[in-house]
């Protein structure tokens, strides 16, 4: 795990703001669904991303395939395919 140096208090309600360079590096927007995990003693966010959804549209079908990390729909192949 890498430390990015960057420390945030909790408030009352146990909220924390994510820095605007994580959220903008990492593509999270206001309605953004954080996936929350625990492992050992570490809290662990990750964007959620249904399974069998395109990273590109976001449409959840049974033909998404993997392409260097990117989750891609037979649709969206076919348009980048066209460009």
């Amino acid at each position: 795990m890498k430390s990015t140096g960057i420390i945030r208090n909790t408030d009352n309600l146990g909220r924390i703001v994510l820095p605007k360079e994580l959220r903008k590096s990492f593509g999270i927007g206001t309605d953004t669904p954080l996936e929350i995990f625990t492992e050992g003693n570490a809290i662990i966010l990750r964007k959620y991303r249904p399974a069998g959804s395109c990273d590109f549209c976001g449409e959840v079908t049974s033909d998404t395939v993997e392409f260097r990390g990117q989750h891609i729909c037979a649709a969206c192949r076919r348009a980048i395919s066209m460009l």
